[in-house]
């Protein structure tokens, strides 16, 4: 039996189509934290697959269900950024080019409102082009770059510190590099000071690292060709 999950401001409704070809059979409505917000019975089957979820998370058929072909005028969109609020742009340009070794892509300040934009990723430093409009256009063009934020002020300001999202309440959890051997890249973090959550052969994951940088963000250290054996 495959499920597809509708949802909407009002309501949330479970559509299931049986494979016996019975057709669509629509299952009672409920609040999206069912009779627990509802005070109301919202039916045996709608309750028993929230609780499956719950047990087992989506399953394979309820994935591929719940995603659908976007518009045709997505096919050119692109990932292009990942912005993190940083305390001092200093150690944290340190920490992404010296250590990482990201290339500072362009840099953008904006007087009226007392903060700087960094952009950062791996590109080759020859390829930058030299005029400032022909650089915006290509920063803003990079895939999977990162913006680090800085509020001028806020690196003597002592009170000041940002979430990692990695402590209630959780939300944010960490962005991924890919590097060919773990734990060669682990070897450099250990000798330049980095501090770990994970490192390689900690828990059950092997071959896996975490490390923060310094304001406290994670970043998973992996490579490709280690996730198949992890995943599996």
């Amino acid at each position: 039996m495959k499920a597809q999950q509708l949802l909407n401001v009002e309501h949330l409704s479970f559509i299931l189509k049986a494979g016996t070809g019975s057709g669509w059979v629509k299952i009672p409505s409920a609040e999206s934290h069912c009779c627990q917000s509802t005070r109301s019975s919202c039916g045996p089957a709608f309750c028993s697959l929230l609780a499956n979820m719950s047990d087992k998370g989506l399953s394979d058929e309820a994935a591929i269900a719940a995603c659908k072909d976007g518009d045709p005028v997505t096919r050119d969109f692109v990932m292009q950024q990942t912005m993190l609020r940083v305390k001092d742009p200093v150690k944290s340009l340190d920490f992404y080019t010296r250590i990482l070794g990201m290339t500072l892509l362009q840099k953008f300040d904006f007087p009226s409102m007392r903060f700087s934009l960094f952009f950062l990723g791996y590109e080759d430093k020859k390829e930058i082009p030299t005029d400032v409009k022909e650089r915006t256009a290509w920063t803003f063009s990079r895939k999977a770059t990162i913006e680090l934020t800085h509020n001028w002020g806020s690196e003597s300001d002592e009170s000041q510190s940002y979430h990692n999202g990695n402590s209630d309440p959780r939300g944010f959890g960490h962005i991924g590099i890919a590097v060919p051997d773990v734990y060669a890249a682990c070897k450099l973090f250990e000798e330049q000071g980095v501090t770990f959550v994970k490192k390689p052969d900690d828990g059950k994951m092997k071959g896996l690292a975490f490390v923060q940088d310094p304001d406290g963000y994670w970043i998973e250290i992996l490579s490709p060709n280690n996730m198949v054996s992890i995943t599996s």
